[in-house]
């Protein structure tokens, strides 16, 4: 009866062990789709232009508070640029850069409303997609499971392009 007792003893013990071990460790996976603390937006830091010193101190404009800075950032002007067009050609008037390509795609109407009712299906998918139960004991990332009828394989995608006759980047090695 005693080595019965002491058996039971052992594995509540061990069991013990290994849940407190296991609470110890962090997950601080950004694909964990029930993360719920908020993090930087790493894309809404945009460096500044290097300071460039002309020849003639005199060209320069006197300051104008407000105004822009030769050094502030620029990316619509840049990206234009990088694609090779012309930023002077973009709208000056004050209206957004991409208002050609916003009149483009809603040429067919817009929802006002598109962003709260795209959040509030994705936090009903999440729902009912959030793992099962020691997944979620163990804070099991499972976002690509979650979301893996909605990705695309880009190997796959790229053959049927190059057979549709497109051009196509190569696509990074497959991993063995």
């Amino acid at each position: 009866m005693r080595d019965g007792s002491f058996r039971t003893g052992a594995i509540c013990a061990v069991l013990a062990a290994a849940l407190a071990v296991g609470g110890c460790a962090r997950n601080d996976s950004l694909m964990n789709i029930d993360k719920v603390d908020q993090t930087p937006d790493e894309f809404a830091i945009l460096p500044t232009k290097p300071i460039e010193i002309p020849d003639d101190l005199s060209s320069l404009p006197p300051p104008r508070p407000g105004a822009a800075n030769r050094t502030d950032p620029t990316p619509f002007d840049d990206a234009v640029l990088a694609l090779g067009g012309n930023p002077a050609r973009l709208d000056r008037d004050g209206s957004s850069p991409d208002g050609a390509l916003v009149t483009a795609a809603s040429r067919y109407g817009v929802d006002s409303n598109i962003r709260g009712e795209l959040a509030a299906e994705d936090v009903e998918f999440r729902r009912r997609n959030r793992g099962r139960v020691l997944e979620r004991w163990f804070n099991r990332n499972v976002y690509f499971d979650a979301y893996r009828q909605q990705s695309l394989d880009q190997y796959d995608e790229a053959e049927r392009y190059r057979r549709a006759g497109a051009p196509t980047s190569n696509p990074p090695p497959q991993e063995q």
